[in-house]
């Protein structure tokens, strides 16, 4: 990885400020359809919103096809560790874990499934990191 171009992080633009408030605009309408109709909610923060959002602010910026493939790669491999936490949570809530407890315990193990498959892909020839 090459040295992190600090003042570039750092710095906000007018593009900056356009892509905070349309993707901010995604999320609070997804929270606001969960209000009425939940599943419907549950199917739009299922879709790649986030995922696509990146990747279309990634190409307006001038970044190559090769960055922008490598990002939704490395987006496929980091949300599958992810994924048990979206049965086990709601198991926990419906037996009577307080929710921080339950938020808390799936992030422990979301971060152990991660740090084991970034080992076991690392045998197949795959670095995560």
């Amino acid at each position: 990885m090459s040295k992190v171009p600090w003042d570039q992080v750092f710095s906000v633009s007018g593009m900056d400020i356009a892509k905070l408030f349309l993707t901010a605009l995604v999320v609070l309408m997804v929270t606001k359809v969960q209000i009425f109709h939940d599943r419907l909610s549950a199917l739009l923060v299922a879709l790649p919103l986030t995922s696509l959002l990146a990747m279309i602010w990634m190409r307006v910026e001038g970044q190559d096809a090769s960055r922008i493939a490598n990002h939704a790669q490395g987006t496929f491999w980091f949300v599958l560790p992810t994924l048990p936490m979206f049965l086990l949570l709601p198991w926990m809530l419906r037996h009577g874990w307080g929710f921080g407890t339950a938020l808390a315990a799936n992030c422990i193990l979301t971060v152990i499934l991660f740090l084991g498959l970034v080992a076991i892909l690392k045998r197949v020839g795959i670095n995560l990191l």
